[in-house]
């Protein structure tokens, strides 16, 4: 078999390809490096091939998809703050990357398509465990820019009949996260605090709790979606539990430090994981602790991650604070 996995260098990504190896198929990795990393595929890059490019402008990247069974697209820019400030920067890279991959595979006939979708659609859920069928609302230019790739994947499935699957992944952690200058995602921002011994930098009261599901169980998830036969399908990738970020914290050890809650984030997320356990046989096998306990083995990979203190949130967030206030 041969995949494609644009994004492959990036933090899923590049664990997605490192199972399709072991799983003997043939991959190709497209992504432009804006937030992947080489160094995240240097220990298997001789047995892929990697072709540097933005798939969001037509290219000669298009003739990699010519003789490729399947197509896993990963490719996002992602995070809150930087899509409130450059909404066009998301627009061509979740929406326009999407359509492109999408006409590439329609004119390639590819057997299937698996997209990377966020949970992010849901905006603040009003019912919890959250289903599929839950209400989509979108807070921000990320969120809007993912469900409108989303759609673009199931209406282009469902005319010109490519089989998709649209997978709306939870709170993702792991190994390779990313550690680009963006405030983003708690795990980066509290190893980075870790190494330097200083406080964990708590949102509100830190009773917030997030559905956390580690990432080799959401790549297994994009692999048995390349297997199943159903057409068109959208899932929840999630632990189907939550957890609050003072036990992450607790977790993670060290003293803490509280800041102002932020508007546009919910209290909760929780997926309801039903319809993936039924449809894919799938369920996460990392439990929070082991996933923690990972991540602190490997803790020199976010050595070079941005420090983020109280006063450098602050700065960093004020368009979070200026637009999504109600």
């Amino acid at each position: 078999m041969i995949s494609v996995v644009t994004g492959g260098a990036g933090f899923i990504g590049s664990h997605l390809v490192e199972l399709l190896l072991k799983k003997k198929h043939q991959v190709i990795v497209l992504d432009n490096l804006s937030t992947g990393r080489k160094s995240n595929i240097i220990k298997f890059i001789k047995k892929i091939k990697f072709i540097k490019c933005d798939i969001s402008k037509n290219g000669n990247w298009i003739k990699h998809l010519k003789k490729a069974d399947y197509v896993f697209h990963l490719a996002s820019l992602a995070d809150i703050v930087p899509s409130i400030e450059k909404p066009k920067d998301y627009f061509h890279s979740n929406v326009t990357s999407t359509l492109n991959i999408l006409e590439a595979c329609r004119k390639f006939k590819i057997k299937k398509i698996i997209y990377a979708a966020s949970s992010s659609c849901y905006g603040i859920a009003k019912d919890y465990p959250t289903r599929e069928d839950s209400k989509i609302d979108t807070q921000y230019p990320y969120a809007l820019s993912k469900y409108l790739g989303e759609q673009l994947i199931l209406h282009w499935s469902r005319i010109y009949k490519i089989n998709a699957c649209s997978l709306r992944l939870f709170n993702v952690y792991g190994t390779r996260s990313r550690t680009s200058g963006t405030y983003g995602a708690v795990f980066g921002v509290f190893l980075a605090q870790k190494i330097a011994n200083k406080p964990l930098t708590v949102v509100g009261d830190g009773t917030q709790t997030r559905d956390f599901t580690y990432v080799k169980d959401v790549a297994n998830a994009f692999f048995k979606a390349l297997k199943n036969k159903s057409f068109n399908e959208i899932l929840n990738v999630g632990s189907g539990k939550n957890y609050s970020i003072n036990l992450v914290a607790d977790l993670l050890g060290g003293e803490k430090v509280y800041i102002p809650k932020r508007p546009g984030e919910p209290d909760k997320t929780f997926a309801d994981i039903k319809k993936i356990k039924k449809v894919l046989n799938w369920k996460p096998s990392y439990s929070l602790e082991e996933g923690i306990k990972i991540l602190i083995d490997n803790i020199d990979y976010w050595k070079d991650a941005p420090l983020w203190t109280p006063n450098k949130i602050d700065k960093a967030t004020k368009a979070w604070f200026k637009y999504l206030s109600k």
